[in-house]
């Protein structure tokens, strides 16, 4: 059950006037108006009455496709009265979109290497991209693995004429820095919101699951699912690992709202088996670990004949559930400080105690005034590979030659700097729905979801309920330390209390454990690793220091950068056996 989508559309010059037309379109509806000026397409979808719908939008908003919804993925618009054609992607975007323009004909598509204009040719991988990818492991929007083909972000439209392409957002976020809402009547629209939201993906197909993994989303999906349809199934994976196992936590929301319980123990055996496969299906190197556990959801979905499944991904992101959010305020409030006061009296004297010792307490308020100095989003990269260790000593001189180092880090600045919002809160939130929903988790679960052939749906990225959350201010989202203050409290008897009081956790692979004990995977990773090192991107001293680091140091941390070489060396050679720099 593939969303994959491409169309073409060709540019044809005559005496007259230049013409458009469509040269070929797959996974997509299409449809023209009247008069045959306005053609749509509109991915994932066998019908074309959505296209027919936006084609009536289109015209009723004066042909401004800014302002006609877009769905989950995009909307193709080939307008002959203007010469153009418009591609717009959703606000958050669920789904990616790449495209590409050459020799009169723009193409657009979910898979970079099939778009219609390469005609036959494969576009080298550019050298940018490796960087990216160990800065990120993924590679984030605008540009893609490949030279000549860019990706369409969240928010973003493309207009295509005789002369130029251009790109720029048409859609930017509108946050409240103070509630216009009680928190009664908060609470009532979020469960509203939430159950229309469910409701919506339900009646799409009679065969629905949900993903459970025991965190307040997944739950909270599951709970509105169950109370629609009873004895809903849901889908929960777990690790022999310590601290890497929620399995309890599905369990009591399991029982708590009458779901049917699949669970299924992911093994090292079963990422060996599957790891090439998983690697290979991505259209770009993608790193994220928990990609594996994915798969298993949706494969084991799959085999119960299930063909949707609800997914979780985004509540974080909206109402304020990530760890680093309450931890950056620690630092934002240093910033309060008087700055006569921290840079004439306390960091002098701070300094001077960190010169004689770094014992507890001087260590820890040096540690902090320098993180505390360092400003937002600079400050969440403090632990990236890429800052803790000098590139030089990761990459290829001649890959580093072609590189800007300083672009992810501008990249970032410039997403935080979007939104007109004061509030760091709602601002990291935002940077979070490109770097970690758009660009990353959502990759991740479409494209697992795909391999194994189930749909996957995200009801808490309806776009209501996005536009809800844009009217809480941030001390709603974290307040005193605390992840989702008015969402818990507004969950308080709905969810078990277990699930609402529970310390986060998350999705992850137990990787970097299971390589130091599991031979079948240390066989895999060391011969991974020995072939990527004769490709030419990365110093030789590298890979065999992050193999040392991983044996040596921090197993999770250091088994994270073997995975993202290791993968990056099975998409290789799936894609690219003969790839060099």
């Amino acid at each position: 059950m593939t969303h994959e989508f491409h169309l073409s559309v060709r540019r044809a010059s005559t005496e007259q006037a230049s013409e458009l037309t469509v040269s070929s379109v797959r996974g997509a509806s299409l449809a023209t108006s009247i008069d045959g000026t306005v053609a749509v397409a509109v991915p994932g979808s066998s019908e074309a009455q959505g296209a027919a719908r936006y084609i009536e939008a289109y015209l009723d908003n004066a042909r401004d496709p800014g302002k006609c919804g877009t769905g989950d993925v995009a909307a193709v618009v080939i307008d002959r009265s203007k010469s153009s054609v418009t591609v717009t992607a959703a606000p958050i975007g669920s789904r990616q979109v790449f495209w590409a323009a050459s020799d009169g004909e723009l193409s657009v598509g979910s898979h970079p290497l099939e778009l219609g204009c390469l005609a036959n040719r494969v576009p080298p991988i550019r050298p940018e991209s490796l960087f990216q990818y160990i800065y990120f492991h993924m590679l984030p929007g605008p540009a893609s693995a490949f030279e000549g083909i860019s990706k369409l972000e969240g928010g973003h439209g493309l207009r295509w004429d005789e002369q130029t392409v251009q790109v720029q957002r048409y859609w930017r976020p509108r946050f409240d820095d103070e509630s216009q809402l009680s928190e009664a009547e908060a609470g009532r629209q979020l469960h509203q919101l939430l159950h229309e939201a469910v409701a919506r993906e339900l009646n799409r197909e009679e065969r629905a699951g949900a993903f459970l993994s025991g965190g307040l989303d997944s739950s909270t999906v599951a709970g509105k699912a169950a109370a629609l349809r009873h004895g809903i199934p849901t889908v929960t994976m777990g690790f022999e690992a310590a601290g890497y196992d929620e399995m309890e936590y599905a369990r009591i929301a399991s029982r708590h709202f009458g779901t049917t319980p699949l669970e299924y123990y992911v093994t090292p055996e079963d990422v060996l088996a599957t790891l090439p496969k998983i690697a290979a299906a991505f259209p770009e190197p993608f790193g994220n670990s928990s990609a594996a556990a994915a798969f298993h959801c949706a494969r084991i979905a799959r085999e119960h004949g299930i063909g949707l499944l609800l997914a979780g991904d985004g509540g974080d992101e909206i109402f304020g559930g990530n760890d680093r959010y309450a931890r950056q305020l620690v630092f934002e409030r240093y910033g309060h400080i008087p700055a006569a006061l921290r840079k004439t009296i306390l960091e002098p004297l701070v300094g001077a105690a960190g010169r004689i010792t770094r014992a507890f307490p001087i260590g820890k308020a040096v540690s902090y005034i320098e993180q505390a100095n360092v400003p937002l989003p600079d400050r969440l990269q403090a632990y990236n590979f890429l800052h803790r260790h000098d590139p030089a000593e990761v990459f290829a001189p001649d890959l580093l030659a072609q590189v800007d180092a300083s672009a992810p880090m501008r990249a970032l600045r410039e997403e935080y700097a979007t939104p007109a919002t004061s509030d760091p809160i709602n601002r990291m939130l935002f940077l979070d729905w490109k770097f970690t929903l758009h660009d990353n988790d959502l990759v991740k679960v479409n494209t697992m979801c795909d391999l194994a052939d189930v749909e996957v749906a995200y009801p808490m990225l309806d776009q209501a309920l996005v536009d809800f959350s844009q009217r809480l201010p941030g001390d709603w989202k974290v307040r005193n330390g605390q992840l989702r203050w008015f969402y818990k409290r507004a969950m308080r008897g709905f969810l078990p209390d277990a699930i609402i009081d529970k310390t986060k956790h998350g999705f992850g692979l137990p990787f970097g454990v299971w390589t130091r004990t599991h031979t079948g995977l240390q066989r895999l990773a060391d011969d991974c690793l020995g072939s990527l090192s004769g490709r030419g991107y990365f110093r030789r001293e590298f890979i065999r220091d992050a193999q040392r680091m991983h044996r040596e140091g921090h197993a999770s941390y250091y088994g994270e950068l073997v995975w993202i070489l290791m993968v990056l060396e099975l998409w290789l050679q799936a894609h690219f056996p003969n790839a060099r720099l």
